[in-house]
């Protein structure tokens, strides 16, 4: 598969790439040249703003130590209690090698979808206010464009205010 460049995905936004298209979405991952491992890089890169970024926050139950997933647009800190109520438990941060087993991806470059294991996730709903955002498409150079009604669609529907 290739992406929007006509270049060959690496294998990591392959895999993104092939799970999007499972979901229905005809979304592009597009990998550039230049690192978009901050929603600051990101914006700055794709020329939007910080808000339209889809930053996918991996937390930690600290009573069962399930993982969660939080969608939170890129102007937003996570405000962990907020989140830990919606889940029924407290949360704290999850460590890299926990991110990676449970995600399949490395920190900066953890997309939205296309997980290792099934993830509870809640979507920012401040998302929801704009046309497109982008999401990381498996790497900190790979990024997609993605409606946020698809987005909260094939994210389980759970959309929150997570936002400190």
């Amino acid at each position: 598969m290739e992406g929007s460049t006509g270049a060959a995905l690496s294998a990591s936004a392959r895999r993104v790439q092939d799970a999007l298209a499972a979901l229905g979405l005809d979304c592009v991952i597009t990998e550039h040249a230049a690192s978009a491992r901050t929603s600051q890089e990101a914006a700055d890169l794709l020329g939007c703003t910080v808000g339209q970024i889809a930053k996918s926050l991996v937390f930690r139950g600290t009573s069962t130590g399930d993982p969660v997933l939080v969608i939170a647009s890129g102007a937003n800190r996570v405000d962990e209690a907020k989140v830990g109520a919606l889940l029924g438990e407290p949360i704290g941060r999850a460590k890299p090698e926990f991110v990676r087993e449970v995600t399949g991806y490395a920190i900066g470059g953890i997309p939205p979808v296309g997980h290792a294991r099934s993830i509870r996730t809640f979507v920012d709903a401040d998302l929801l206010a704009f046309d497109v955002v982008f999401a990381a498409g498996g790497t900190p150079n790979a990024l997609f464009p993605i409606k946020p009604a698809d987005l909260l669609r094939v994210c389980g529907n759970v959309k929150a205010d997570v936002k400190n």
